[in-house]
C-alpha cells in the first residue's frame, strides 16, 4: 500500500504506512525524513562512531570535538588543519577538482603532495579520530611498524597525511581518514524505494538519513523487501560491495507460503529464470511450522527482485522478505525506518570484505 504522509510535509512531518503491522504489533513506518527541515527520519545513536552522527541539522562532526559542530581548536598554533577541513591555500582551493562521489581531489604542486609540503593531518591524530585508539596508542602503533602510507611502512612520529589522497593501513587494513565520507545503516521498511528519487513521488531511503553531505544507496532493495540497506558517499566502496565480481554476500531471511522438499537442494544448484540462471550460495530452512517456512538465503548477485523470483521458480512463494547481512556487517538493533553511521571498525571491515 502507497504510504502516506501525516502531520504534513515541514518539520517533524512522518510517512505511516497502512496495512499490515510489523512484528511487535505496531505499523512500519518510512519515518519520513533524516532531519527536522526534511521531515524525520529516526536516528539510532552509536557510541564510538567516527564517521558522522545525525544531529538537529544532519550529520555532526567525529565524536569528541565536544561542542557542537565546530572543531575544537588546535591549541598549538594557528593556522593547522582541523579533521573536518585540512588547510588548504587559496590556489590549492581554486585548482582542486571533484571526483564523481563527491571528493576533492587537489591539484597537482611543484612542491609535492600537501602531506609533503607540511601541511594536511598529523597521523597520529588522523588514526585516533577514525577509531584506532588514544595518540598514545597509535603512536605505538607507528613505533612498532604496523602502519603505511601508500604502502610504505611509517618511520617518522610527526607524519602528516592528505585525507582525500593518502592511503593509510593498518596491519594491512585499510583505515579510512577522510571524514567527509559518510556510512549510514538504514532498516528499510517496506513500502520505500531504494533510490534517490522517485517520479511516482513515492518514499525513498535517501529521505530517510541525513541530506548533507548527499550519499546515494548500495544496491537496491525492491520496495516490498525490508531491512539492511546502506547509504554512503564512498564510491568505491558502493561499487566492490554491489558488483558480483568482488563475491560480497548479502544474506537474506524469507518467510515462504509453502516448501517442496528438494527446494534447498534447487535454490544451490540453480534454476533458469527469465534473464539467465540464478543460483543461491547457500540456503537453509531456519524456522516454521506447518506449510510455512523461514528460509535463509545467501547470495552474491543483486538482480532486479531476483530473490523473490528464485524462491517462486522453486516452489516457495515469498510472503515476507528482509536483508539481514550485508558481508561481515549485520542488521542488529534498528527498528524499521531507524538508520545509524557505521562505526570505524564496521568500515574497515566491509573494506576488507570487498577486497579494498
Amino acid at each position: 500500500m502507497t504510504p502516506r504522509r501525516t502531520g504534513g510535509s515541514g518539520a517533524g512531518g512522518r510517512r505511516e504506512r497502512g496495512g499490515r503491522p510489523e512484528r511487535g504489533g505496531r505499523a512500519a513506518r518510512p519515518a519520513g525524513r533524516g532531519n527536522p527541515a526534511r521531515g524525520g527520519g529516526r536516528a539510532r545513536s552509536q557510541p564510538g562512531s567516527t564517521t558522522g552522527r545525525a544531529g538537529p541539522d544532519g550529520p555532526r562532526g567525529p565524536v569528541g570535538t565536544g561542542r557542537g559542530d565546530s572543531p575544537r581548536p588546535d591549541r598549538t598554533g594557528a593556522g593547522r588543519a582541523t579533521p573536518s577541513e585540512p588547510a588548504r591555500s587559496p590556489a590549492s582551493r581554486a585548482g582542486a577538482t571533484r571526483s564523481p562521489s563527491g571528493s576533492r581531489t587537489p591539484p597537482g604542486r611543484a612542491g609535492g603532495t600537501r602531506a609533503e609540503d607540511g601541511e594536511g593531518l598529523r597521523l597520529n591524530k588522523a588514526l585516533s579520530a577514525a577509531g584506532l585508539g588514544s595518540r598514545r596508542a597509535v603512536e605505538e602503533l607507528i613505533r612498532a611498524g604496523r602502519v603505511s602510507i601508500d604502502g610504505q611502512v611509517v618511520e617518522e612520529m610527526g607524519r602528516r597525511v592528505d585525507p582525500a589522497s593518502d592511503r593509510v593501513e593498518v596491519d594491512g587494513s585499510r583505515v579510512v581518514i577522510d571524514e567527509r565520507l559518510r556510512y549510514w545503516m538504514l532498516n528499510k521498511p517496506s513500502g520505500v524505494v531504494s533510490t534517490a528519487d522517485d517520479p511516482q513521488g513515492r518514499p525513498t531511503v535517501v529521505e530517510m538519513v541525513p541530506e548533507d553531505p548527499r550519499v546515494v544507496p548500495v544496491g537496491r532493495l525492491d520496495r516490498d523487501t525490508e531491512g539492511l540497506i546502506l547509504l554512503t558517499n564512498d564510491g568505491d566502496l558502493a561499487n566492490r560491495l554491489t558488483h558480483p565480481r568482488y563475491g560480497v554476500q548479502k544474506r537474506y531471511l524469507a518467510e515462504v507460503e509453502r516448501l517442496p522438499g528438494n527446494a534447498v537442494r534447487r535454490l544451490q544448484q540453480g534454476v533458469e529464470l527469465d534473464d539467465g540462471p540464478a543460483r543461491a550460495e547457500r540456503a537453509r530452512v531456519v524456522a516454521g511450522s506447518g506449510r510455512r517456512r523461514m528460509v535463509e538465503v545467501v547470495m552474491v548477485e543483486g538482480r532486479k527482485r531476483e530473490v523473490r523470483r528464485l524462491l517462486e521458480a522453486v516452489g516457495a512463494p515469498v510472503r515476507r522478505l528482509v536483508r539481514t547481512a550485508i558481508g561481515p556487517l549485520r542488521l542488529t538493533g534498528l527498528a524499521p525506518g531507524e538508520y545509524r553511521p557505521l562505526r570505524p571498525e564496521e568500515v574497515r571491515g566491509l573494506y576488507r570484505a570487498a577486497g579494498l
